[in-house]
């Protein structure tokens, strides 16, 4: 065994830390994680049992054979802190406290391990249960051991902090301790910092100000679940609210709002309106826990917003369709980045939970009948689609128009919509006269394909004999597989096509986009991007470019060096991490640039490092790029709203974001021949960034990407600022 790669390195350890703190208020900021850290020591002895107990846990689950991304997560062991927390604030220092201190550590994140590997299946958060069971074992059982007593520590508190800080830090903190303050604003602040087991002004006050840097909507929902709460409990003539530590009169409500309101929620008006009703759930789960609480004397933390958490996003999971109160799809750790990240990626997002299904003929063709057609498109059956093929005077066939010869879709190859196995052949139907019906045989020759578990297709009305596929047969994406005909229930020759959930000739229909298609109406083009094509619209396939695909297409170890006059050279090698994310690095200044190509379309779906990088410039540059022949095409796109900086009303945006969108970032990218090249493959993208603010557009930056001999050569950026000129080279 090598133990140099065993043991966690020193900045992934690092990371690890930081992000365990952070993740006590569903944050990865490291700024703000720090925070929380040194704020833990403004109760020193609690401060360094939680951090213990954090050491333990991640030297274990390194032994463990955890992988190193996984640990340096925080999933795993912020749980584990609270726990320290918990002791270090509940018992004094002996032996048996560090024996039982180690002990609970590790029982700690076991149940943590556990606890999310069954719940993360359900698509729901552990929280912190572990943290709640591995408490409670610990406190019955010390009840047996005569070497554990319960501290009074916290009554000279003080005189620790003077042990760390001298006079300077506790002038600091007394001063804010004597601040003149409502009951109801202290209790605030106290509340705030019982999160990490103090009860104290200053803590709270701390704590609030690094929560409104690092997430304006976080503070504003911790504010309204604290406010809520005193509301409900002043309107039922409740207990006072000293009855109750600041624990469990303010942090449950807290944390529910945050993580219901736009943390496992996409904040919106609906999360948070939703608020207004789980936090008096969550009050009464307090209530009921306190007077259980009081009898057994186990106190139950946070296990009322846990419940409430978690019943909640179950609850919502079992939908039948989803509806303006979203799940978070992709975390970011942040309110206002899944939020903005949401909105500018609803697209993409349809493109990570839909199958990429094509439109299954060449050329042109129009829709005849959309769903729920006048015609046949009726109730189960009316997510279809009917595809002929028109000529300039808007007519399916060329004169006389009496045989099938005659129609021009007659006997047009049809393809393969997307990779699948083949379901179900009939191919024996004859086709009919024109004007004639076949009702009794009512769908014709007919291919059903399987694409994944519960999603196949259904191609109808086909050729007599003209099918090139046996059932059973694996068959791939634009192979040709029959042709357009006119048998079954079909007066003209056309094609139908459908998607269903079962494999049967005649199931039932369900509504499902078709991924990246060109539609015209008149003499517009537009690029569609996982939409339902409508009754009377023109559409064809997007025109792969096998040049654009190859230069887009980064394969793990493979390194790109990037040169700039005013920069330091970079490179940026592709890799895929723990997670199977593809993404570009650029170590000497950690940065790294997440993307997916899809086969029609490369896109960026992070950016995480400095933005004074040349891959920065490179993530902006080529945010979206249509991997297609088709010149002049537009593909439009939005960044998150925060890519750029308009700092002085960013906050404002933040604070209203849920409910109102005034900034826009906005993207756009077309191909162009490269005129100026004498290369013999040479392609040219242009991209241009805008910045919306209300109405008033300005332009922040173009770029031209230069592609030669199915490479990414160089990168042209203009800007009012500035101009960066690229250099590209495939070094592996």
């Amino acid at each position: 065994m090598d133990i140099k790669k065993s043991i966690l390195p020193v900045k992934q350890l690092g990371i690890a830390v930081l992000n365990s703190y952070g993740m006590l208020f569903f944050s990865k900021n490291k700024l703000f994680a720090a925070l929380v850290l040194m704020v833990s020591f403004f109760t020193p002895a609690t401060g360094l049992c939680g951090l213990i107990a954090l050491t333990i846990a991640l030297i274990t689950a390194n032994a463990l054979g955890f992988a190193k991304e996984q640990i340096s997560q925080g999933l795993l062991t912020y749980s584990v802190i609270l726990f320290g927390f918990a002791l270090g604030a509940t018992f004094e220092y002996s032996i048996p406290f560090w024996i039982l201190l180690f002990v609970g550590s590790l029982l700690t994140l076991f149940l943590s391990i556990t606890l999310n590997a069954i719940l993360n299946k359900k698509g729901l958060p552990a929280l912190s249960l572990a943290f709640i069971i591995g408490t409670w074992v610990v406190m019955i059982a010390s009840k047996s051991f005569q070497g554990i007593g319960l501290t009074q520590r916290h009554i000279y508190w003080f005189n620790e902090l003077y042990q760390i800080g001298g006079n300077p830090l506790v002038n600091f903190i007394a001063a804010i301790e004597n601040w003149t303050l409502s009951d109801y604003m202290a209790g605030f602040f106290r509340s705030m910092s019982a999160i990490i087991f103090q009860s104290n002004i200053a803590s709270g006050v701390v704590l609030s100000i690094g929560l409104l840097i690092y997430s304006r909507i976080a503070f504003s929902l911790a504010v309204i679940g604290y406010a809520l709460a005193i509301v409900f409990n002043y309107v039922m003539g409740g207990f006072n609210h000293t009855d109750l530590t600041y624990y469990n009169m303010g942090t449950n409500y807290m944390l529910v709002a945050i993580a219901l309101g736009g943390f496992y929620l996409i904040p919106s008006i609906k999360s948070y309106g939703w608020t207004i009703i789980t936090v008096p759930i969550s009050f009464l789960l307090v209530v009921t826990m306190g007077s259980v609480s009081y009898k057994t004397g186990a106190p139950f933390y946070s296990l009322p917003f846990c419940i409430m958490v978690i019943v909640f996003m179950y609850v919502l999971q079992l939908r039948g369709k989803t509806t303006s109160l979203i799940l978070t799809p992709i975390q970011f750790y942040s309110p206002e980045q899944n939020l903005y990240r949401y909105l500018s990626g609803k697209e993409r997002i349809k493109t990570k939970y839909y199958h990429s299904l094509h439109l299954p003929f060449m050329g042109e063709w129009m829709v005849s009948q959309g769903y729920n057609g006048d015609m046949t498109h009726k109730g189960d059956w009316g997510k279809a689609l009917d595809f002929v093929i028109l000529d300039d005077e808007m007519k399916t066939y060329q004169n006389p128009g009496s045989r099938l010869e005659h129609f021009y879709c007659f006997g047009k190859p049809i393809c393969s919509p997307a990779d699948g196995i083949i379901e179900e052949v009939i191919d024996h139907i004859e086709d009919n006269e024109i004007g004639q019906n076949n009702t009794l045989q009512n769908w014709g020759n007919t291919i059903v394909i399987k694409h994944a578990e519960g999603l196949y297709t259904k191609l109808s009305h086909l050729k007599k004999h003209s099918i090139k596929v046996a059932k059973g047969t694996f068959v791939k994406r634009g192979q040709i597989i029959a042709a357009c005909g006119n048998s079954g229930r079909s007066p003209e020759p056309h094609l139908h096509m459908q998607v269903q959930s079962t494999p049967y000739v005649g199931s039932k229909t369900i509504a499902y986009p078709i991924a990246y298609f060109k539609s015209r109406k008149n003499k517009a083009f537009q690029l569609e991007n996982f939409a339902t094509p409508a009754e009377g619209m023109f559409v064809s396939n997007i025109q792969a470019n096998t040049s654009l695909f190859k230069a887009f297409n980064f394969q793990p170890g493979q390194i790109i060096q990037a040169g700039a006059e005013g920069f330091k050279e970079e490179e940026w090698e592709t890799n895929t991490n723990y997670f199977n994310e593809s993404f570009l690095y650029e170590k000497e200044n950690e940065a790294y640039a997440y993307f997916i190509n899809n086969g029609s379309a490369f896109y960026f779906t992070n950016y995480i490092g400095p933005k004074n990088t040349l891959l920065y410039q490179f993530y902006l540059s080529a945010y979206t790029v249509l991997l297609s022949s088709e010149k002049s095409l537009a593909i439009n796109d939005h960044y998150p709203i925060n890519t750029f900086g308009m700092y002085g009303i960013q906050w404002l945006q933040d604070l209203v974001a849920p409910f109102f969108i005034f900034i826009k970032m906005k993207y756009s990218a077309v191909l162009h021949e490269n005129n100026n090249s004498t290369a013999g493959d040479s392609i040219q993208i242009t991209s241009m960034q805008t910045q919306q603010f209300l109405v008033w557009e300005k332009i922040k930056t173009n770029a031209t990407i230069d592609i030669k001999n199915e490479k990414i050569d160089s990168i042209e950026i203009e800007s009012n600022q500035k101009n960066i000129q690229i250099k590209c080279t495939l070094k592996a």
